[in-house]
């Protein structure tokens, strides 16, 4: 797990003083490019880890070797949990992230733990990613530290909330709020405009992030769900379904002949249709009758657009709205 490597590099150049990104990578047996991609993260959240150029360049944890964090600023400390905190999703992870809180002066704890838990990492996908974090990411992660309301623009409407915590699914950010109406999600990269008012809140004692958020994935995974499609497909492209449905793919079985029978999720018949249609003969959807249906009728439009008959007709047919 990530939170276990960043931890354990950033105790090794503790210990060392310095380091190259080929020594972490020996010691934690990764990639070099594993190991680079850590310290420049580490780097990039505030921690004061830079790199030394030169012929014995290398990684430098700045203050020198130590053998606890005491020297870590506030800041600097916030930092690193917030960037370790949202990894740590395993047993030995979290309580590497404790030992590590432990080694913490006092005074920093509270604001480490904060950062800790203001951001949840949920793998499993809706289907689209992004190919970095939005920017405002971290000032809402600062925000939720804080406790401190932000203004932001959503949807051309200017809104007001308490940022109780920012959640990652899939690389796609969300926000889950305290608003006038009661907790409401908004997707990160659909805020603008997101600034810190300087007004404080009180965050629901009984709240809780991933219960929060699981409650918040339920209700759009049942809305997503209501209709399933059984099909049949090479065995060797379900990755490629389970990469755009995440949870709403189930493989059913894989027959001799390599083709595995699968269901399939969304909203309703046409939404599975139009996503279905791309694979062409490659996917023979079995039932439902209506997602045949939908896929029927996509065909036959095709057909009549972009048939050479038509092109040589002259004919022009207009796709449906």
């Amino acid at each position: 797990m990530r939170a276990d490597r960043l931890v354990a590099t950033l105790l090794l150049m503790q210990t060392r003083g310095r380091v190259t990104a080929a020594e972490i990578a020996t010691e934690l047996e990764v990639s070099v490019a594993t190991a680079r991609r850590d310290l420049e993260a580490l780097s990039a959240a505030g921690v004061p880890v830079y790199p030394q150029p030169g012929r014995r360049g290398g990684w430098t944890l700045v203050g020198g070797a130590r053998t606890d964090l005491s020297g870590l600023s506030e800041a600097e400390a916030r930092a690193l949990f917030l960037l370790v905190g949202p990894a740590a999703v395993s047993g030995d992870a979290r309580s590497a992230l404790r030992k590590l809180m432990g080694a913490l002066p006092a005074p920093f704890r509270t604001e480490a733990r904060a950062a800790a838990a203001a951001t949840l990492i949920d793998p499993a996908g809706w289907g689209e990613r992004e190919r970095r974090p939005p920017e405002v990411v971290g000032l809402l992660q600062e925000a939720v530290v804080r406790r401190a309301r932000i203004r932001f623009a959503y949807r051309d409407t200017e809104r007001e909330a308490d940022p109780w915590g920012v959640v990652g699914k899939n690389d796609v950010f969300y926000l889950v709020a305290g608003t006038e109406r009661g907790r409401r999600t908004f997707r990160v990269d659909r805020m603008s405009a997101v600034t810190i008012t300087g007004q404080g809140f009180e965050r629901p004692v009984d709240f809780d992030l991933d219960q929060a958020w699981e409650q918040v994935v339920g209700e759009v995974e049942e809305k997503r769900a209501r209709m399933w499609a059984t099909l049949m497909i090479d065995e060797r492209f379900v990755w490629v379904l389970r990469d755009h449905f995440g949870r709403h793919c189930e493989v059913l079985e894989t027959g001799a002949d390599g083709r595995a029978r699968v269901r399939v999720a969304a909203p309703d018949a046409r939404d599975l249709a139009r996503t279905l249609s791309g694979w062409g003969a490659a996917a023979e959807v079995l039932d439902p009758p209506q997602v045949r249906a939908e896929l029927a009728r996509l065909g036959a439009e095709l057909v009549a657009l972009y048939s050479p008959d038509q092109a040589v007709a002259g004919k022009v047919v207009t796709p449906p709205s």
